[in-house]
């Protein structure tokens, strides 16, 4: 499973990408305004960072401006991954980039009957979000479950499943179980992944066993 971290901190961004465990990353209006930065720059300098998918969204809701929004941000470079939300004017924009080679992460998804759309309308990803989900008293899981299984029945579509608005570990290691292909996670819950008690517990006791033996391996 690809590993992207739902930010527009670059320093974090560039922190998790040094560990050699980061896939992409997945930004949007709402993170880029805790930033406090102009949005272009953030993902232009964001796509130097990683090699992999950068997924920056339009702020459009309408299909003329969108599709020239969605240009604007194909053009900054190679890894950008236009964001649209799952509305008819997103498909439309989806598909015509698409077409062009552009990569396509349709958001805002909340139904397997949704999910069918972004796949046809050639979505690089297609992101359910599962913690908004079970916000409603609805188990964001079954949806990842279902989108899964169905798209299994379909080879020919290329549709990467990328698990979003994830809220703890939990959601990872369940998306894992489940076959989805992507997950992006605020950088807190990667953190929360590292972390165990008995890994500190045993590291503990592994250090204070070699000081006592005096020894260094440099």
């Amino acid at each position: 499973m690809k590993f992207f971290v739902d930010t527009a901190d670059v320093e974090v961004i560039r922190d998790l990408a040094d560990t050699g465990l980061l896939d992409g990353v997945t930004i949007n209006p709402s993170l880029v305004m805790k930033t406090g930065r102009p949005f272009l720059d953030a993902v232009a300098e964001i796509c130097e960072l990683v090699d992999g998918p950068v997924s920056a969204e339009v702020a459009a809701t309408d299909y003329p401006t969108m599709i020239k929004e969605a240009r604007r941000l194909a053009s900054i470079a190679d890894n950008v991954a236009v964001k649209v939300p799952l509305t008819r004017d997103g498909l439309r924009t989806c598909r015509e980039m698409s077409e062009v080679g552009t990569m396509v992460n349709v958001t805002l998804c909340f139904s397997a009957a949704q999910a069918i759309l972004a796949a046809k309308a050639g979505a690089a990803f297609v992101s359910p979000f599962v913690g908004r989900l079970d916000d409603v008293a609805t188990d964001g899981m079954d949806l990842i479950e279902s989108v899964v299984d169905i798209y299994d029945n379909y080879p020919g579509w290329s549709t990467e499943v990328l698990v979003a608005s994830v809220r703890h570990p939990l959601h990872v290691v369940a998306a894992a179980s489940l076959g989805a292909h992507v997950v992006t996670v605020p950088p807190k819950v990667i953190e929360q992944l590292f972390a165990h008690p008995l890994t500190d517990k045993g590291l503990a006791a592994f250090v204070a066993d070699w000081e006592r033996t005096g020894q260094s391996i440099l």
